[in-house]
């Protein structure tokens, strides 16, 4: 069985700014507009204790499940609401390997076992550091402070 550190290594992934570690895979040749391609594609992966801290996004991202154990993707939707995505190969427990992350959504996720998950993400129209926004704990804690337990393990406090 593969370990963390050889996919880290064999496919140069380096740490993103959201946790974890990430290398751009593939990106389209056709364009969407001025700034971005069609679309684009990393690998992601997450080691025990690590998790993507809640970000947003202005296009849809497809998350595809490649190796390792399974993680939880966690969505707060616009009005509020926090729905899971259980990520991974176990169908029977309603793991699947590909989720649909909307566009607009907070979202973050974190492994369900110890180990660490690869993962594929691809994001259309083509993804850029403009249409990123990264959230600290404070602001999510003032606007959804029902959700306090998932916020505080899935952000940082504001420096």
């Amino acid at each position: 069985m593969q370990k963390a550190d050889e996919f880290i290594q064999a496919l140069a992934l380096e740490q993103h700014v959201e946790g974890g570690y990430y290398r751009s895979s593939f990106t389209s040749q056709s364009r969407f507009d001025d700034k971005r391609a069609l679309w684009s594609s990393i690998y992601f992966l997450l080691r025990t204790g690590e998790v993507s801290h809640f970000h947003r996004l202005t296009a849809d991202e497809m998350w595809y499940f490649h190796a390792g154990e399974s993680l939880t993707i966690y969505m707060i939707a616009e009005d509020g609401e926090l729905t899971t995505a259980q990520l991974g190969l176990d169908l029977a427990a309603g793991e699947r390997p590909q989720f649909l992350v909307p566009k607009g959504c907070i979202f973050g996720s974190a492994m369900n076992q110890s180990g660490f998950s690869l993962v594929g993400c691809m994001v259309s129209p083509g993804f850029t550091f403009d249409d990123f926004e990264l959230f600290s704990q404070e602001s999510l804690l003032a606007e959804y402070p029902q959700h306090e337990e998932v916020i505080r393990r899935l952000s940082r406090p504001q420096d």
